[in-house]
């Protein structure tokens, strides 16, 4: 299998910290190689050409990445794609569709508004067989553009990493806030805070670079699961003019609930949702620009017994569902390929932790 990866082209934002996770833990589980071109002379201003005349032509330029050819087949081409105009960065591998006998783009973002603004990355888009996202509202408009069936496949993780199980640490911090936030919410937070009466862990920087993305992962694993609320939110919550009226679920939730904090925050109506977070107070309701959320949690503190059901039932869903294990199979029986020996002794880690945690909750 080959997995293209597009860590060496860009700095490492700390969003992309899950692309780099789950580009690992394939190469783990399974027998890939990872083609991570880097780019040449002046690639910034020939990315910014190159999306300029893909915004109005459906024509694939060069963005300034040297040109690799494939020497050899494969039974699985999967290019990782953070956002479309990623995707004129794969017009540096040359014959990739024909020496693959099956093609998978993991496009995780690209909103409906945008697709107008793409027409170059429509057309790489619409030679794959299998175009994965994340966002399930623009599975169906992206569908007609390409004239290709489209799939929903939500985040996922390590769970294991963010697991506080087999040796839970103590919960020191109240409420964990990373990213996109409510600033009547952060106020009300703050205050209390300021009062002394929570340890409230929250964003003061606005450059999104880390020193080392495995170690910002880990980082977040670590204050993840020492954390007695985590607050979560649909993506780009506070930009309405980046996603319309679109409301989509991301990574938080399925960080939050790996760890075993309790998620309080706001989430789609959505079926997907329903889907994959079935359980009762999978999240604790609060609704986007909340100023309640010291009510929220006072009431929940007055109740340990349904805090230690909730926490338990988050991390036990997780390692049976959210884990990167269960993704990459969907991928691989999605496209005819057996799982590895790897991948089921990874399934059976999983499940056997997660039935250890239940027992724990029974005695």
């Amino acid at each position: 299998m080959l997995l293209f990866s597009q860590r060496n082209i860009y700095r490492p934002e700390v969003w992309r910290c899950s692309f780099d996770e789950f580009e690992k833990f394939v190469h783990q589980i399974d027998s890939v190689d990872i083609l991570a071109p880097k780019p040449g002379k002046f690639f910034q201003l020939r990315k910014n050409n190159a999306q300029r005349i893909g915004k109005f032509f459906p024509i694939v330029v060069n963005p300034g990445i040297p040109r690799v050819k494939l020497d050899r087949k494969y039974d699985l081409f999967l290019a990782v794609c953070e956002k479309p105009s990623e995707l004129l960065n794969l017009s540096v591998l040359q014959g990739w569709k024909e020496a693959c006998r099956a093609t998978v783009c993991w496009l995780p973002e690209f909103w409906i508004k945008d697709m107008p603004l793409y027409k170059a990355s429509l057309k790489v888009l619409s030679r794959f067989d299998y175009v994965l996202l994340n966002v399930a509202r623009t599975v169906e408009p992206l569908s007609r553009a390409i004239d290709k069936e489209c799939l929903f496949l939500p985040a996922g993780l390590d769970a294991l990493l963010f697991s506080p199980y087999p040796n839970p640490p103590k919960r020191f911090i109240d409420v964990l806030s990373i990213g996109r936030r409510s600033e009547k919410t952060h106020q009300v937070l703050l205050r209390l805070a300021k009062q002394n009466r929570i340890f409230y862990h929250y964003d003061t920087l606005r450059d999104l670079h880390a020193y080392d993305i495995e170690e910002h992962r880990f980082l977040m694993a670590s204050l993840a699961k020492r954390s007695r609320y985590f607050i979560v939110n649909p993506g780009k919550i506070d930009s309405p003019e980046a996603r319309a009226d679109q409301l989509e679920f991301g990574y938080r939730y399925f960080e939050g609930a790996a760890s075993g904090a309790i998620l309080i925050g706001d989430y789609p109506d959505s079926k997907e949702f329903r889907e994959y977070f079935p359980w009762p107070d999978a999240v604790i309701h609060l609704p986007y620009g909340s100023g309640k959320i010291d009510e929220i949690i006072e009431e929940l503190d007055a109740q340990p017994a349904r805090q230690e059901r909730v926490r338990r039932t988050n991390v036990i869903q997780s390692l049976l569902n959210h884990d990167w294990a269960y993704r990459w199979e969907k991928i691989l029986k999605m496209v005819g390929l057996e799982p590895t020996a790897e991948l089921l002794e990874r399934k059976s880690k999983l499940r056997e932790l997660s039935a250890t945690i239940e027992r724990e909750g029974q005695t």
